[in-house]
């Protein structure tokens, strides 16, 4: 069975889980976040190199107060246990977004997760914080035009593969396949470039729910496509 190189993951269902249990939405975003600690182990005992998953959207902030509130003292405690996580499994973390918008305390929290973990070469973990794709793009292209402007760069010597290392995943790989737990089909403005020849999974399975099993059933059905990237089959 191929596994693919780079895997990424919108983590949806939290507070639908927790809503099942009859517990409050903050329950299912701790129990989410300990489960990716637990995926994130499994992704890299499968072989799969690179895991790209999505933890706060640019549109997350229209969340009630409480509710992003909550989400921030839960990324504030991750970032403190993934450091130790990062060291003690030889991962090598980057965080994708603009962190501008977060609390000062957070943006060094995260700032110190990456540098800690640079020189790691175990599993190559993103981070997608205050993240979203347009947004990301159109920071790549003010780059662009920056570097236009000064002399750095001609207009037509612009490629994909030249603007692709001005976006927020320069050195990483594009997705081989993308899995969005608990039955939602959409993207959600989540790595629209990168995603252009990547498979698609959905899953009823809510995040906190979602195991080894159901990854391994992510990429059995990865196996099972035939991926011809716009040619004709056989060519």
């Amino acid at each position: 069975m191929v596994i693919p190189q780079h895997v990424a993951i919108i983590l949806d269902g939290n507070g639908r889980w927790a809503k099942s249990k009859g517990m409050p939405r903050n329950y299912g975003h701790v129990r989410g976040a300990k489960n990716l600690e637990v995926i994130c182990e499994d992704a890299y005992n499968m072989g799969i190199k690179y895991l790209t998953v999505y933890l706060f959207s640019t549109e997350n902030w229209r969340r009630s107060k409480d509710e992003v509130d909550a989400l921030m003292r839960l990324f504030r405690q991750y970032t403190k246990t993934c450091i130790k996580t990062a060291r003690d499994n030889n991962m090598k973390v980057r965080v994708l977004g603009d962190p501008s918008a977060l609390d000062p305390d957070l943006q060094e929290s995260l700032r110190r997760l990456v540098e800690s973990s640079k020189d790691n070469t175990g599993l190559n973990f993103q981070i997608a914080i205050n993240y979203g794709s347009r947004d990301e793009i159109i920071r790549a292209v003010r780059r662009v035009a920056g570097d236009c402007r000064e002399g750095k760069l001609r207009p037509e010597e612009i490629t994909e593969s030249l603007f692709s290392g001005y976006l927020d995943t320069a050195e990483v790989p594009d997705p081989d396949l993308l899995i969005r737990t608990s039955g939602e089909q959409r993207l959600s403005n989540y790595l629209l470039w990168q995603l252009a020849y990547t498979e698609f999974y959905f899953t009823e399975v809510p995040w906190p729910a979602f195991t080894k099993e159901e990854l391994q059933k992510a990429i059995e059905k990865f196996n099972s496509r035939d991926r011809r990237y716009g040619g004709l089959k056989g060519e």
